[in-house]
Parts: C-alpha cells; sequence; structure tokens
C-alpha cells in the first residue's frame, strides 16, 4: 500500500547513537532499547505508557468478518488487513509515514512454535530479545514483543476473547516489524495475544513493514532465476525433466514470494542531545533499568 503522509509518523523509533533506540508515541516514550555490543540481541525497558493507535475491536465486528470468510483464510486474513490499514491510516500516533507498506502474514518461519508459550511465562517489562541464541537464557528467544504488559488470563477482557478463540472467530493480531529491534511487536491485540495463549493455542498475526522496492527485488531475484535456468536448461530431455521442472518452478515461486515480502528497513529519526540526553531520559522513564552495555 501507497502512503502519503506524513514524513515523520506519530509513533516511531528514534535513534540516539547506533546502538540506543526510543519508541515514542507522540512525545511519549514508550520503548527504549539498547543494542548488544556483540550484535546477539537487545535490551529492552518499557515505560507502560502504549497506547493502540486502532479502535478497539467489537465482538459483533468479529464475527461478522468470520462469516463473510472462514477465519485463516486468504479472504478472512485480506479482510481484517483491509480493516487495519483503515484505521492506521487515520490515527494520529500510528506509524504510517511516506512511502510503501505491506500489511500481511509472515509465511517465510520467523514465529516458532517453541517460543509462543513463553511470552505468557516470560514477559518483563525490562527484559532481553536474544536475537540468535549463543547460550542465552532459552526464555529470552521470543518473535514477538508486547508493548505493554499482558493482561492476566482471568481478566474480564480476555475471558471474552478466549471465547471468541474457542469459536475460532478470535481475530487477528496487529504487530509492526521493527529492524532495529530485529522483532515484530504488538500494535495491537495484546489481549489477544493473551487468549490464544492461554488457550493452549496461537494467534493469528498480521504483521506491517515497510515494503521492499523494485529495485532491491530485481536485484535479489537474479541469482534464483539464473539457477532456475540453469537447472531447467541441464534437465532438457531427460527422463522425468517435466517433473523434476515443475518442482523447480515451485520453489522458483517460493523464493520469488519471499524476497517479495521481505521486510525493508524500519526507518528512525534522530533523537534529540543524542546518547546522553536518551540516557537520562532512559533512567527518568524506566527507573531503576541498567541495561549490560557488554552482554
Amino acid at each position: 500500500m501507497r502512503v502519503e503522509g506524513p514524513v515523520k509518523p506519530g509513533l516511531r523509533m528514534e535513534c540516539a547513537d547506533e546502538r540506543r533506540l526510543v519508541l515514542l508515541q507522540g512525545a511519549t516514550p514508550v520503548l527504549f532499547a539498547r543494542q548488544r555490543a556483540n550484535h546477539h540481541g537487545v535490551h529492552y525497558g518499557r515505560t507502560g505508557r502504549y497506547v493502540s493507535p486502532m479502535a478497539p475491536l467489537r465482538a459483533e465486528q468479529a464475527r461478522a468478518f468470520a462469516e463473510f470468510a472462514t477465519p485463516g483464510t486468504e479472504e478472512w486474513t485480506s479482510r481484517w488487513a483491509a480493516h487495519a490499514e483503515t484505521e492506521l491510516r487515520t490515527a494520529t500516533e500510528g506509524p504510517l509515514h511516506t512511502g510503501e507498506w505491506r500489511l500481511g502474514p509472515r509465511t517465510r518461519g520467523w514465529f516458532v512454535d517453541g517460543n509462543w508459550p513463553k511470552l505468557l511465562a516470560h514477559d518483563p517489562d525490562r527484559g532481553h530479545l536474544t536475537w540468535f541464541g549463543y547460550g542465552d537464557p532459552v526464555e529470552d528467544a521470543r518473535d514477538l514483543l508486547p508493548l505493554r504488559a499482558l493482561s492476566p488470563v482471568e481478566a474480564p477482557r480476555v475471558r471474552a476473547y478466549r471465547r471468541q478463540y474457542r469459536e475460532g472467530v478470535l481475530p487477528p493480531v496487529f504487530a509492526w516489524w521493527i529492524s532495529g529491534l530485529n522483532s515484530p511487536v504488538v500494535l495491537d491485540g495484546h489481549d489477544r495475544l493473551t487468549a490464544a495463549l492461554a488457550e493452549g493455542g496461537r494467534p493469528e498475526v498480521l504483521v506491517l513493514s515497510r515494503a521492499v522496492d523494485a529495485d532491491w527485488v530485481a536485484r535479489c531475484a537474479a541469482r534464483p532465476i539464473r539457477g532456475y535456468e540453469e537447472q531447467v536448461a541441464a534437465l532438457d530431455g531427460t527422463s522425468g525433466a517435466g517433473l523434476l521442472i515443475s518442482y523447480e518452478s515451485r520453489r522458483l515461486a517460493e523464493n520469488l514470494r519471499a524476497i517479495t515480502e521481505s521486510p525493508d528497513a524500519t526507518w528512525a529519526w534522530p533523537f534529540p542531545g543524542g546518547a546522553p540526553a536518551w540516557d537520562a531520559a532512559a533512567a527518568a522513564h524506566v527507573p531503576g533499568w541498567a541495561p549490560d552495555a557488554d552482554r
């Protein structure tokens, strides 16, 4: 989707140096993050002040969308994506800014099944996300970062969503890919996330990201296309060539789709005052948070 403005969104990342990041909603800091010196992860501190830029969903709307299309199907997903796009385009403190965007499911193996239960068991306001393991605590290997503390599983709103999950009509969670965190964050649907996990399942997730441009796609696609052409030429005239070429064609299509749907880097604006100002702001808004700069 093409977005014509604003140039600087209400919900945005700002960067004090190569490793110090802050997520601002208007003038309010909602998340401070400091990348590890060894690039193995990121320390974060939530301020507890995040507010979803989208209006609350009604149960009647969830059931109406489920009647329109079977939950989890492409038609159902597209309808919810269109709903989220409308909400985000009109949000004054949402993440959209001028450029090309994509909103849809992450189709290529980002979310690991074994990591979902960790979100309910381990979601501290002052925590750490490991990017590649490297002997970090196993509970820090999570694939999605909530921007506020998750509600108790017996909270009234969560219980209502748990009922929707059991009925098979629970709306998706809307997330935003932030490349500086190397993680999606929850834009809207914290209680829906809790509900699905409390029921022993996992939610449908639609991820917002900046779209890669056509030149980048062409450069990345050149190698797999060349490899496919060489494979087809080598198979020409051999026994079973048709079946093998069909397999190679499907594999090429999957590779090209993955390239096209890759998220582009998230824009970040300069944080006024640089690192000293970031340190002071982090100390003021996340008292007692002291990320280990070398860990």
